[in-house]
This record gives structure tokens, sequence and C-alpha cells, in this order.
């Protein structure tokens, strides 16, 4: 079966130019609407490297995706085929004495999580997305989330790859198991670390094996509300600091994203002078043992702080936090149902993920509230990793003007951030939206050096264009 793709044929059968499946795979979770000319939906591997083979013998452009769940951009195209990695799901299984698996890059994340526990591991990526984003998105953009506090983001973990090339070419990448090494430039000691991250540009990964760990041995999780911002985020500086107290996570909701996580539990009445609230969660100094875990210390460290000590919840069981991390999922997903009805309008949301240092994220939003409150525009609605120095703040357009004086203040908070040693990209990557920053951050020589990792791999720049390097 022959498809022409933008005139130019294909002998793939897992490959189509049907409009309404072409509409299907349009957009993701960035508020862009992008149209590829082509969808290609492989089955195994060696479909997709040859759909490669093909794509660089004709000079098509690829861009991978998975569950579509970016915020940046990366997972959709204006042109080209669209590689949907979603049917490379498989779960392999799990080797308990090396506390590995191995899993393809469209398997779901909390599917692996739920694979993993109930070998008794834990899985450590955690994006709150983890029910519709995959592997292999969260290796492409390097994904964290709340307890990436404690365990970092998804790169550490992963220990080898399998990554196709534009050409096809295969690689088996592992991570050296080496405690010393000079041989030289550190830069290229370890190849799994210029595929993490990398947002599709360089490779296609397809398969991923990662490290497990011993779950911890209890779990407790809080909600603490404060009637006071700046108590809720001195809260998470001293708990940061604290001897007494080992969070995993420490989530930050302002106002606002507090208002829309209380009405997805139905408890509007809780808490109602409040306007913010941390949740935390505990596993003790070594989670793989049992011990008693320090909640008169939390109470105290929070009462210390002027928190609402009636209202404070407690989660002491797997099922009342997974409905905690529900909560905390009703945020974006609520912002993303505001952002996608204001398309028509030529509005959409727009988000953001810059970190500072976690003891100025209190100077660092009151910066970016300014420049809202300068520029006549709604304040976004800030949640998210505190304990990174890492929130979220969304926004939404309501058409076309208002997007532009968006940006604006994004630009000018963006300039700050970086002037605090921060970041304009936490967790999310670089996708397309957020390319025109990439210059704030990376010098002439650092994009230099990524362009020529990038001409190695993909010398005739066909893979994921528009992301990261624009």
């Amino acid at each position: 079966m022959t498809t022409v793709v933008a005139g130019v044929p294909f002998a793939l059968p897992t490959l189509t130019t049907d409009a309404d499946v072409r509409l299907a795979f349009a957009r993701d979770a960035s508020g862009l609407e992008m149209l590829a000319d082509a969808i290609a939906r492989p089955t195994t591997i060696e479909e997709v490297a040859e759909l490669l083979r093909e794509a660089t013998a004709n000079r098509t452009h690829v861009t991978p995706a998975g569950a579509q769940s970016s915020t940046t951009g990366a997972s959709i195209a204006d042109h080209g085929l669209l590689l949907s990695l979603r049917n490379l799901s498989h779960i392999g299984a799990i080797n308990t004495d090396a506390r590995t698996i191995t899993v393809g890059a469209g398997a779901i994340v909390a599917d692996v999580r739920r694979a993993a526990e109930a070998a008794g591991l834990l899985f450590t990526p955690d994006p709150t997305s983890e029910e519709e984003s995959t592997v292999g998105g969260a290796i492409a953009c390097n994904a964290s989330g709340a307890r990436s506090l404690r365990y970092g983001a998804t790169g550490p973990h992963v220990r080898a790859l399998t990554v196709l090339l534009a050409n096809g070419d295969t690689l088996q990448l592992r991570r050296p198991a080496l405690e010393k090494n000079t041989v030289g430039y550190p830069v290229a000691h370890d190849p799994v670390e210029w595929f993490v991250g990398s947002e599709g540009t360089l490779g296609v990964v397809v398969e991923a094996e990662f490290a497990l760990y011993p779950l911890p041995a209890q779990v407790l999780g809080l909600v603490v509300p404060f009637e006071q911002e700046a108590d809720a985020l001195a809260f998470v500086v001293a708990a940061r600091r604290s001897h007494l107290v080992h969070p995993r996570c420490l989530e930050f909701f302002d106002q606002g994203a507090m208002d829309i996580a209380r009405a997805a539990e139905g408890s509007s009445s809780w808490a109602t002078t409040a306007t913010a609230m941390v949740y935390v969660e505990e596993t003790g100094a070594n989670e793989a043992q049992e011990s008693e875990l320090p909640l008169d210390e939390w109470l105290a460290l929070a009462e210390a702080h002027s928190a609402l000590a009636e209202d404070i919840r407690v989660y002491d069981s797997p099922a009342s936090q997974q409905e905690a991390r529900r909560m905390r999922h009703a945020v974006p997903a609520t912002m993303n149902e505001r952002g996608a009805a204001r398309r028509p309008h030529g509005g959409r949301k727009v988000s953001t993920d810059w970190a500072v240092p976690y003891p100025r994220l209190a100077e660092a939003l009151g910066v970016a509230r300014r420049f809202a409150d300068e520029a006549g525009i709604q304040r976004g609605i800030a949640y998210g990793h505190a304990g990174n120095g890492h929130p979220h703040q969304n926004f939404i357009a309501q058409d076309a003007a208002e997007l532009a004086r968006i940006e604006q203040v994004v630009y000018a908070t963006l300039r700050e951030v970086i002037a605090m040693g921060g970041t304009v990209a936490a967790e999310h990557g670089i996708g397309k939206l957020k390319s025109r920053w990439l210059p704030l951050q990376a010098s002439n020589a650092q994009q230099r050096v990524m362009r020529a990792l990038k001409n190695e791999f993909d010398p005739y720049g066909l893979l994921a264009p528009g992301n990261v390097l624009g």
C-alpha cells in the first residue's frame, strides 16, 4: 500500500492522511493546534525504523509524539509526519534482583507505576498528568513532578535506552557503571544524557530501562492552609531547611488554584479564610524503615508559620493520597479547559514552568504579579513544586490582543528569573513555544554545542522541527 504525503509516496501500512485522524492528533496541552500532513501509528520498533528510513530518503520531517500532554507544543506538527508511539506500550517483566523494568515508549507512566507497586517497588517519575502521559514523553522532556523534591526528575532513573536515529539506525545505550572516569570531555561520558530531555530532536526513544526502588514503608500526607500566602511560602522554606521533617513533596496552591482544588474535591466550605495552602508528603528519614513519622513536628512547624491549624487535613492511606493527587491535577485540567474555550477567539492558556532557588520563590512570584498588574492583565494562577522553587503560572488569554500582553509579561518575568539564578523551563522542556526564550539562558557557545549534537545525529534536520532550537 502506498500513501502519498505532500506529494511523496510512502510504502507504509501504518500511515494515514485521513482528515479526521490528522485532526485528532492536531492538539496537545499547549493550547496550539497544528495539522500534520500525515499520521504514522506503528505497532513495532521495526516499523518505526522503516518509517524513519523512508522519511530520510524522502527528506520528510518527522515529529515523535506520545500521549500529547506537552504544554510547549513539542508533540504536534504543522507539516510532515506526526509519529505516534502510543502503540509501543509494552511493559516488560520486572527484574526484582536488579530492581529494573523495561518498557516501551508508549507505556503510560501511571501503568508503569502500578506494575512496579504490584512487585513491591517504586517507580519514581510522577508527572501530574501520569494517567495521560507516556514514558517516552517523560524522557523527552526530562519530566518531573511533585515527588521530584526527593527523587529528582526522570533522567537519573533511566538506566538504558533504545534509540532510533533519523536514518533508522538503532543505538543501544546504557549508563556506565563507573564511579570514576576522566577520559575525554565529560559531555561525552554518558550518551544516555544526550537523549534525555532532547524532545525528539536527536532520535526517537522507543524503549527504556528504568531503575526501581523499595516502596516507602509508610507515607503521610498533609494539606496545610494559610490565611496569608507569605506564611505558606515561608513554611515551605522552613520545611526544606528542617532536620526534623523529611518531605518528598511540597506543593503550593495560591488562592485561585486552591479554589479550583476545593471545588474538585467538593469541599468549598473548608478553610474559607485561607488564601493559600501547601500539600506535603512525608516518608521518613529512611524510607525503607518502619518508624514513627514526625506528624507532631509538621504540626508544630505549621503552627509556627500561622497555619490554620484546625483546618489541617491528614491523608494517611494510599487511597487518600491518590485523592490528594487528583485534587492537585484538577488545577491544570481546569485551566486547560478554560484555555480551550478561548481558542475560537484567538486566546488560549499560557503556562510557565520557570524556577528559581527555592528561598527566592516568594520574591519571584511578587515580581511576576507586579508585571501582570502593570500590563493590566489578570494574574496567572500559581501552583506546583514550591519545594524546588518551581511554580506553574497559568494565564488565560481571552483573545489575541491579551495573548500578546501575557507573552510580554512572561518575557519580563523570565528576565528577572534568570537574574535570580533561575531557569526558563524546569520540567516541561522548551518545545516550540519556549524556543524564543532559550537565548535568555543558553549562551551562544552552549547553543552551538547543541546544534553540533543535532547535526551529528540528524544532519538533514528532519526530527521534531521547531522544537528546542526553533
